[in-house]
């Protein structure tokens, strides 16, 4: 036996990015802990990440192909397994049409160096427009927002939250997520320095998280409203000649038609409807507008919900009229090492939306993908362009995406389905092969997306820790594999770490020695300074103007009056809840759950209530009570608390492992229920397609 030695890497389990040290001995892990001499995340780690750990050891995880047979499932030899594949693929296409293939990506997608270089190319050879992400799930608005304003779909603006001296945070949990679309790691000391160094921290929630516990002040909002008030803000800071743009109104266009826009949205309308005072509203706008620096930080709470996309551009509005876009302590926009953003530019583009839509609902296309919440239906629905195969890449949408049920009993009807992926779970186990790609430690990790989207710019790659089976394959080996005999061209194979090089040479730092070898000899990463302001340089649209009032935007704006402003604001009394999310320490994603020191304990996996509304019900603490939505039922314990505003109930995602035929040990013992099996698909931001999951109508019966 070896004696033990450290290895130095970046947890890939979320988007914080933390640095991590492992004690490891031969093939086995004994201990993870924070990076202290990591520059970016100082020594921070959360809870998960030991399930690196826990997830390489997992005995329930696949390592070979797996084929469904009359019999069971059977382990078969890779190019087997691939040669099948491809000739199943061939014959849907020759007897369909290319579309009749569809393709999901989740979320770990995006924390994977291989998959994130070599899945888009293997997804270019099934020449499908019926592709779908977790992005329609999760942050379409964003980019959407980016695009219509920046011109660049990956032109997102982060909170310089460093710097900044009051930040205002909507719809988003940082202390549990750590940072999202904000990669921000050690967050709960980066908020508690703001405070100390005299600024403010204001969280607006339907529910006080674990931020709001921390923040100076906490206001209930209703949910769905936040649109409303955010215009009412903007109207206040107008309306009152705060608004003070500095540098940003030379290549700002629109501010003249922003105050017509905004002139119907006054606090005293908005007030009873949100559910923050009128006096408040006011009292807010004028603190963010008269603060040295702030920032307007909205997140999951506010995409997910029926006007996700006007809440994001409103939060552009808020932090360009204020002056606080593209300055320290404001909203910037990062540099990393490999610039996605400047290596679009040559190509002339920064995105697409609208250029197909889906042939059920005429949903929009965006980035070449439909919205997940079609998924089902386009399965379901006969005709030309029905989807009669389907390809899944590291998700599971049976429990991620609007009303799971439906997709559920939709996969069990294709002609063919490919999964790639780690687990037999609840979506997988309708697949009729299984790939299985190497995870974690076995594989090199440098995040291309999160390192586009951190508080700071910084640079790390981290090597494989452990040296996979022979008999196991890397994702990019998976997806070169079959990108090659859809091509029908020669087998080769190009390593992460060769294009990594290649896009590090052509990045912005390479002048500075930026390249692969130097990362190798930093093992803790390398600390490439402070965002710093960019603009208009970095400006896609066509003039290299901000485009403050685009017109999607502005015509959607009806559609909130007509919900909000234009009729009486009552309670249906069929379903007098709305429902919300909530994001977890120790959950990511589902697959987080076959983790036994992820989910012991108590049971996580509860509706929250306030005690007021479970008074009225007759509902007693720990109390099983069914919660009811139009699409569907499920059954879970009652968790009573004044954190939940009233009218307001709570369930966590990723749970509902009661599925028959899957391998999820620890997960099965630990079931809940799905919350997407109430969640409704045809509940959307209409605007861009992104799932509503926030604000689903229910109601809870004990």
């Amino acid at each position: 036996m070896s004696e033990s030695a450290t290895h130095y890497r970046t947890c890939n389990l979320c988007e914080a990015m933390c640095g991590l040290e492992i004690q490891y001995q031969d093939k086995e892990v004994l201990s993870i802990r924070g990076d202290k001499q990591d520059p970016f995340s100082r020594g921070h780690i959360c809870p998960k990440a030991v399930a690196l750990k826990d997830i390489y050891e997992d005995p329930d995880r696949l390592k070979y192909p797996l084929r469904k047979t009359a019999n069971g499932w059977e382990q078969l030899d890779w190019d087997t397994a691939f040669d099948w594949i491809v000739e199943r693929l061939q014959v849907i296409e020759d007897r369909y049409g290319a579309s009749a293939i569809g393709v999901y990506q989740g979320n770990p997608n995006v924390h994977n160096v291989g998959t994130m270089l070599t899945s888009p190319t293997f997804v270019r050879a099934l020449k499908t427009k019926n592709r779908f992400s977790a992005t329609s799930t999760d942050q379409l608005p964003h980019h959407l927002a980016a695009l219509a304003m920046f011109g660049h779909a990956m032109l997102i603006p982060i909170p310089d939250v460093d710097r900044t001296q009051f930040m205002l945070i909507m719809g988003a949990n940082p202390l549990v997520s750590n940072g999202s679309l904000m990669s921000a790691p050690d967050i709960a000391h980066r908020l508690q320095a703001i405070q100390k160094r005299g600024g403010k921290v204001i969280v607006i929630d339907p529910r006080r998280t674990q931020t709001a516990e921390h923040a100076d002040v906490h206001h209930f909002i209703r949910p769905e409203t936040d649109a409303l008030l955010l215009l009412a803000l903007v109207r206040t800071i107008l309306v009152e000649n705060l608004a003070q743009p500095d540098r940003l109104s030379g290549f700002t266009n629109g501010r003249d038609q922003l105050i017509e826009l905004v002139e119907a949205f006054t606090p005293q309308k908005v007030a009873p409807i949100c559910g923050i005072a009128e006096e408040k509203i006011v009292a807010l706008a004028r603190d963010f507008a008269g603060a040295e620096a702030a920032v307007c930080y909205g997140r999951i709470g506010l995409s997910t919900q029926s006007f996700g996309t006007l809440c994001q551009w409103l939060i552009n509005v808020l932090n360009i009229i204020t002056g606080n876009l593209d300055r320290p302590g404001g909203a910037m926009f990062t540099l990393p090492a490999v610039d996605q953003v400047e290596a679009s530019r040559a190509k002339g583009r920064g995105g697409a939306f609208g250029r197909w839509k889906s042939r059920v609902r005429s949903l929009p296309e965006f980035g070449g993908e439909l919205p997940a919440a079609a998924m089902a239906e386009e399965i379901l629905t006969p005709g030309e362009g029905q989807i009669k195969a389907l390809v899944t890449v590291a998700g599971n949408p049976v429990l991620s995406t609007p009303n799971g049920q439906q997709l559920d009993a939709a996969l069990s009807q294709l002609d063919f389905m490919l999964s790639i992926d780690i687990y037999l779970n609840e979506t997988t186990r309708h697949a009729d092969i299984i790939l299985p790609p190497t995870t974690g430690l076995e594989t090199p990790h440098y995040d291309f997306l999160f390192h586009q989207l951190a508080i700071r710019n910084t640079a790390k790659y981290s090597p494989e820790l452990f040296e996979k089976e022979p008999e196991q394959r890397h994702d990019w080996q998976i997806f070169q594999a079959l990108t090659n005999r859809l091509n029908k061209q020669p087998h080769t194979e190009i390593p992460p770490e060769q294009m990594l090089g290649f896009a590090l040479q052509n990045g912005p730092y390479s002048g500075e020695g930026v390249n692969l070898k130097k990362l190798l000899n930093a093992p803790h990463g390398i600390d490439l300074g402070p965002l710093k302001p960019c603009l208009p340089q970095r400006l896609f649209t066509q003039n290299n103007c901000i485009v403050l009032t685009p017109s999607i935007f502005v015509e959607d704006l009806q559609r909130l009056k007509n919900q909000f402003l234009e009729k009486i604001n009552e309670v249906d009394a069929t379903w007098p809840f709305q429902l919300i999310g909530r994001r977890q320490l120790r959950s990511n994603n589902s697959w987080m759950h076959n983790s036994e020191r992820m989910v012991k304990g108590r049971d996580r996996c509860t509706l929250l209530i306030h005690p007021d509304d479970a008074d009225r019900l007759n509902i007693a603490n720990g109390q099983k009570v069914s919660i009811e939505s139009r699409v569907g039922q499920i059954y879970l314990p009652a968790e009573i608390s004044d954190c939940m505003m009233p009218g307001v109930v709570s369930i966590p995602h990723g749970w509902g492992h009661h599925h028959e035929g899957i391998r999820l040990s620890v997960a099965q013992a630990h079931a809940g229920a799905s919350i997407n099996d109430l969640t409704d698909h045809l509940r959307l931001d209409e605007l861009s397609g992104n799932a509503a999951f926030c604000g689903v109508p229910v109601r809870v019966i004990a």
